[in-house]
């Protein structure tokens, strides 16, 4: 027993590595976990004051917990079995694949992630880029949603600043939980926006169970009362016009919810911008009518730095407004009383009509507009025409934002100014449709006429 025993160094320090991982991982690391756990709960405790609609429980459940849920799941299950039968496959086969689908799709949300570096960052970018304003269509009907309900935000989409737009803007409600697509399934990207409580969904999967999968994620979630925001687009705009709306997420939260369970309430937002920072990018993949976005890092790499040195020769200047409007919400279980035949189908067109009617009003879409109509137009007489279409939007800096729009549609060579005439340029004739198009609800309404429209610049 008392025998001295060599053995050569390397298998010593392997033995004492394995002692010390086997002593930490029974002894230490509960412990640690517990310590962190409890600070955590704390933390977010503290952050619920200050939410109008408070992070779930679910929201914060350990991701290998929530991919648990999902492949026990008794629909995924059975859509396991019967995937199991038409491909041939054993159901172990069949199982490890809903567990791939599970893994794919779960968030893994982190608090100091989300409010102490996405929003931080989506702030510092979006008043980087522009000047943000915010309205609302009715807001006292976004103040008396039910506290208990889930509330789902409906979006055009425009550009990817959306989310950081969006991020931002929303950030005393709550946590949002989006549905993002494959292009940011990249490492490190994909680790921060689970992170951020992003789940990721395959667009175009022909997969019944990876339908049933997704379909269990977005039903506990809305049972759950996750706060969540979709683009029913689908994907950007590449003509500028709203898009026709896809029922995928839309059917998955409509049929996953109770009739006498909670709420979901439907808040449409809109968006509009002055200037769309991949615009020539969306244009070029409508002429080649493809959804193949040419945008390589080597030419956002370029484009980043030229932003940055211009900031730091102090020729910087920000690319006019971006507007967020709120309509007025929709909860679900008033509008299945009189929708419930074709209920998807129905709230998805309503959903999308409360978008058109909310489009912001901004210069450049409205100054394309008219000068795409009309063909050219007095500068004096084009900046009263949209002073008066603006209303309270424009109202505030004098028209100052108009001014920069168009000199800003000069400089992109998009008009041309002659002897006190605005016309377009006829070089670039593709951004001039893709911008008109974008205030077309705008000119049919007359205009941000909303009397109950509270726009102002964003605090920076």
């Amino acid at each position: 027993m008392m025998h001295t025993v060599e053995i050569p160094l390397w298998l010593f320090v392997l033995i004492v590595l394995f002692a010390a991982v086997t002593f930490a991982s029974h002894f230490l690391f509960p412990s640690v976990r517990w310590f962190f756990r409890r600070r955590l709960e704390r933390a977010v405790a503290r952050l619920n004051k200050r939410l109008q609609r408070p992070i779930q429980p679910f929201k914060l459940a350990g991701r290998h917990d929530m991919i648990q849920r999902l492949i026990y799941d008794p629909q995924v299950s059975k859509a396991v079995q019967e995937h199991a039968q038409q491909e041939g496959v054993p159901d172990a086969v069949a199982s490890e694949l809903a567990r791939r689908y599970a893994r794919e799709i779960a968030p893994s949300f982190s608090t100091v992630a989300y409010f102490s570096i996405a929003i931080r960052f989506a702030r510092m970018l979006s008043n980087a880029f522009y000047n943000v304003q915010l309205g609302y269509e009715d807001k006292a009907a976004l103040d008396n949603i039910d506290p208990d309900a889930t509330v789902v935000y409906v979006m055009n989409h425009r550009s990817n600043m959306d989310y950081v737009l969006v991020t931002y803007l929303a950030a005393d409600h709550s946590a949002l939980s989006y549905a993002v697509g494959e292009w940011a399934r990249v490492w490190p990207l994909s680790r921060l926006i689970r992170a951020m409580g992003a789940y990721f969904i395959r667009r175009k999967s022909g997969s019944d169970l990876y339908r049933q999968v997704l379909a269990s994620y977005v039903r506990h979630a809305t049972e759950a009362g996750v706060t969540q925001a979709m683009f029913p687009e689908g994907g950007l705009s590449l003509t500028g016009k709203l898009g026709r709306p896809k029922l995928g997420l839309l059917k998955y939260i409509v049929d996953g919810v109770e009739p006498q369970g909670r709420d979901v309430v439907f808040v449409p937002v809109a968006l509009n911008y002055d200037r769309v920072l991949e615009d020539t990018v969306l244009t070029a993949a409508a002429k080649d009518s493809e959804r193949r976005f040419r945008a390589r890092i080597g030419v956002i790499t370029r484009w980043t730095l030229k932003q940055i040195w211009r900031r730091l020769a102090g020729r910087y200047k920000r690319f006019g407004v971006a507007s967020v409007r709120y309509a007025t919400p929709i909860s679900l279980k008033e509008f299945r009383v009189s929708h419930e035949r074709d209920l998807t189908t129905d709230l998805a067109r309503e959903l999308m009509r409360r978008i058109g009617g909310a489009i912001p009003f901004v210069p450049v879409p409205a100054a394309c507009r008219l000068l795409q109509e009309e063909g050219e137009i007095p500068e004096d007489e084009l900046k009263a025409r949209l002073l008066a279409m603006g209303g309270e939007a424009v109202a505030q800096n004098g028209g100052e934002a108009i001014d920069d729009a168009l000199n800003q549609l000069i400089e992109r060579r998009i008009l041309q100014r002659a002897h006190g005439v605005l016309r377009p340029s006829g070089e670039r004739t593709e951004l001039l449709a893709y911008y008109a198009a974008a205030s077309e609800s705008i000119l049919r309404s007359g205009g941000d006429a909303s009397a109950e429209s509270i726009s102002a610049t964003a605090g920076s």
